[in-house]
């Protein structure tokens, strides 16, 4: 408790800062950033509590890594801390991607930059494999948890599908408690759930689909669909994907395919969240009227995306924290955990792959490992390192 007192805001905002520059790769990456940054140089969690965030977020609708850090900045300062972590967390490349919607047919050009960027993946990779060391030194208690910790890599590796990632965390704590031979597993806590951030949820997600059949405003028609992404996918950025291009590609036709792909490979090269696309593709469909327009759109669609996870977490978080008081919740979060640490292990293998098995990426990870566990050069330098690398070798 004395940690979180001497805390100044600035301080913890710079680090959330540094993250989300450094925060390349997607959801598992990303963890690898927070645990070097969060856990292991400020100490502001302990590894244990940030894979409990992750079974969390796992298992929450809406952009995990994001629900995650913001998680943090609850459990650090509160609500307002915990927004304004939101704000610094997304907002430098939710600008980024506002600006990239002006440039499309520039962009399309743009073979020889995005080359440049190949060694990106290679650098997650290596972000998560030290992630993935660390957290299972810690979820691996016995052989229960080691194999889970096995079943929850196997199986995400052969079914990437969206519902398998809660129920595959479900099982684990269900396990985790069928097997205990602890007593007195349950009793009761007094939650006190802050309602009022629940009904919000459900007065954005049910006021604006009734505001879409009453009016035909363009905006409010940005909001209802990209709100609605938010509380639709769990899973993040990669799940979301393939809902928005049916529906605004090939449904809507506010932009072409290949101007989708295009924003969808200049975001994977960028540090952040990957929801920040939604800013690119609200900037594209409120093409047609002015700058204004445009980028009013990209806020919209912005701000709309990102709403229904920050409003889920300002519910859940305050009652997680008590429930874990409950033995049983307790139990159940061993199997969690190791599941969850089985899902970052296997992350790793699925990016090696899609970055390919060339020898310059294998240094690349080797290098990027070595140096997170010698934890003398900070992330950002690493990714700026890999940057220059890419476009000068």
């Amino acid at each position: 408790m004395e940690e979180k007192r001497t805390i100044g805001r600035s301080t913890f905002l710079k680090d959330v800062l540094i993250c989300s520059l450094g925060a390349y790769g997607g959801p598992e990456a990303h963890y690898g950033v927070f645990t070097d940054q969060m856990v292991i140089k400020k100490k502001y969690l302990t590894e244990e509590e940030l894979v409990e965030l992750m079974a969390l977020t796992g298992i929450l609708p809406g952009p995990s890594s994001t629900q995650t850090i913001v998680a943090i900045g609850y459990k650090t300062g509160g609500p307002l801390l915990a927004l304004l972590t939101m704000l610094v967390w997304a907002l430098p490349v939710l600008i980024v991607m506002t600006l990239l919607s002006f440039l499309t047919q520039i962009l399309t050009d743009m073979n020889l930059s995005q080359e440049g960027l190949r060694y990106i993946g290679p650098m997650a990779v290596g972000f998560i494999i030290v992630a993935a060391y660390r957290i299972g030194r810690k979820v691996i208690k016995d052989g229960i948890t080691l194999g889970l910790l096995i079943f929850g890599g196997v199986t995400t590796y052969f079914l990437r599908e969206p519902w398998v990632f809660p129920l595959v965390l479900i099982f684990g704590g269900a396990v985790s408690v069928l097997t205990s031979r602890e007593k007195d597993m349950w009793h009761r806590v007094k939650l006190n759930p802050p309602w009022k951030y629940l009904i919000l949820f459900g007065t954005f997600a049910l006021g604006s689909l009734v505001l879409v059949f009453l009016s035909d405003n363009q905006m409010i028609r940005l909001f209802e669909s990209f709100y609605r992404y938010g509380y639709l996918v769990i899973g993040g950025g990669q799940v979301v994907i393939p809902m928005m291009y049916s529906e605004i590609v090939e449904v809507n036709q506010h932009m072409s395919s290949q101007e989708f792909l295009t924003g969808y490979g200049l975001v994977q090269g960028l540090p952040g969240p990957m929801f920040s696309f939604s800013a690119y593709a609200g900037g594209m469909a409120a093409r047609g009227g002015s700058a204004v327009t445009q980028v009013l759109g990209a806020v919209v669609s912005g701000i709309s995306i990102f709403l229904p996870g920050l409003l889920l977490i300002y519910f859940i978080y305050p009652v997680w924290e008590r429930l874990k008081g409950i033995k049983g919740i307790k139990i159940a979060l061993r199997g969690i955990t190791a599941v969850a640490g089985g899902l970052i292990t296997i992350a790793a293998v699925i990016l090696m792959q899609s970055s390919g098995f060339a020898i310059d990426n294998f240094i690349v990870m080797i290098l990027t490992v070595a140096l997170l566990l010698t934890k003398k050069i900070p992330a950002p330098l690493i990714v700026l390192a890999v940057l220059v690398s890419g476009f000068l070798l």
